[in-house]
């Protein structure tokens, strides 16, 4: 044990920042403002007040050219990002990718550098019990340092996001602490801290940080160039594996990653996998739930391929599948709808292989999903959000974009509309 962690943290301090995200906002001066029936009648004459407003949470520099990590919903809808350094300079900086998904944004310094930076740790080498800091901006009081222990890895379903592979631990984590640093002794960075288990607002010692394997993956394709974060498509839908069926398949224990369907001449399907087998290794890593799996394909990332341990219904056996990217879009299969309808604004598209990949769906799904709702446009103000399957309007199965765009352009009095989001079917008419 050592004595002071002085020293490590004056190695390891001077790379973690302040962010500063500004937004301007529409604060209504009426209740009926926003309401396309009520202007479309009495017209805009009470115009909306725009103010700004402030959010502060803590980032990472990963390169000493001035790269950043931080949450993405630290800077979720943000026009103005600035970043403090703990030596008092500030930067204005700007996006180079960011992933709702994993609630993770790379940002780049609009400086000079070299700036402090933090060295990336292995968090597949880390244990429950190893002694951790956490640094970050509690409550905006200024740079704070906390200790504690590796409290659990691999955590999943805790709420926070769709990601589900969290490195649990006691370090006193608070509102403010999104984006900051939790490293190991070495002085390594291993986690990003995202977001605390609380019903008072304050740190109860349950918090949750995202591995730090990951942030190096999502990190690299930002550098490279790259908008958007892509996991490797294996061309299969998986599910938990339930105590009734880890007792029919004669496992110790419910573990794994049950495939419940396969795509035909998909990465899956060559590799000979089919439904019903349970992934229960990656790359002699242990894979305990979907989550786990979904964790390994994209710290894997696109390219090469990886050895799976499976259970078959003629026993164990270990398969190879190539890491490949997602099939290419089709432009075809996406449109940004218009004209006086309850969707005008917003952009569908056919579930692909890649939608279906980036969004987490079965790969068996089909249909028209959301995948973008401006702000401001009837879609916004009707409610629909990205990921929203649209299921069937006024009697009509929506199959593709192509029926919807049909649909939409012919009108009608009334809109009787079924959607389907976070797997709820939602019924609601619009007149």
């Amino acid at each position: 044990m050592m004595m002071s962690f002085s020293p490590l943290v004056k190695a390891t301090a001077p790379a973690v920042v302040n962010v500063y995200a500004d937004r301007l906002v529409q604060r209504r001066s009426s209740p009926f403002a926003g309401d396309p029936f009520f202007e479309q009648f009495f017209g805009q004459r009470m115009p909306n007040r725009t103010e700004r407003q402030s959010s502060l949470g803590s980032g990472v520099i990963i390169e000493r050219r001035g790269i950043v990590v931080t949450n993405n919903h630290v800077v979720e809808g943000a026009d103005d990002i600035r970043i403090a350094l703990a030596d008092g300079r500030e930067f204005e900086s700007r996006v180079l990718l960011k992933d709702e998904r994993f609630d993770l944004a790379i940002l780049a310094l609009e400086g000079d550098g070299p700036f402090p930076a933090i060295e990336f740790g292995d968090t597949d080498m880390i244990e429950v019990g190893d002694i951790v800091l956490a640094i970050g901006n509690p409550f905006g009081v200024g740079q704070t340092v906390t200790s504690g222990i590796v409290s659990a890895v691999a955590r999943n379903r805790v709420g926070v996001s769709d990601f589900g592979f969290f490195i649990q631990t006691d370090a006193a984590i608070n509102p403010g602490n999104s984006g900051g640093a939790l490293i190991d002794m070495n002085g390594r960075l291993i986690g990003i801290n995202t977001a605390i288990f609380t019903r008072s607002g304050g740190s109860n010692g349950i918090g949750f940080a995202i591995p730090a394997n990951l942030v190096r993956a999502v990190a690299a394709t930002a550098e490279s160039g790259g908008e958007v974060f892509e996991r490797p498509y294996m061309g299969a839908s998986f599910e938990t594996v339930t105590p009734d069926i880890a007792e029919a398949l004669g496992l110790e224990r419910a573990t794994g990653a049950l495939i419940t369907d396969v795509v035909e001449d998909g990465p899956a399907a060559r590799a000979g996998l089919r439904a019903g087998d349970i992934v229960v290794g990656f790359n002699n890593q242990p894979v305990e739930h979907p989550d786990a799996l979904g964790y390994r394909l994209a710290t894997a990332g696109v390219g090469g391929r990886a050895t799976l341990d499976v259970i078959s219904r003629n026993g164990r056996k270990r398969a190879t599948v190539w890491l490949e990217a997602p099939p290419q879009d089709d432009p075809r299969d996406r449109v940004v709808l218009a004209g006086r309808n309850p969707f005008s604004g917003a952009e569908v598209s056919n579930i692909t292989p890649r939608i279906a990949n980036r969004m987490r769906l079965p790969t068996s799904l089909r249909g028209v999903i959301v995948t973008d709702v401006p702000r401001g446009s009837f879609a916004a103000r009707y409610g629909f959000q990205p990921g929203d399957l649209i299921s069937v309007i006024n009697d009509v199965e929506i199959a593709d974009v192509s029926v919807l765009s049909s649909l939409l352009d012919e009108g009608a009095r009334f809109w009787r509309l079924e959607i389907i989001r976070n797997g709820r079917r939602i019924r609601q008419v619009i007149r």
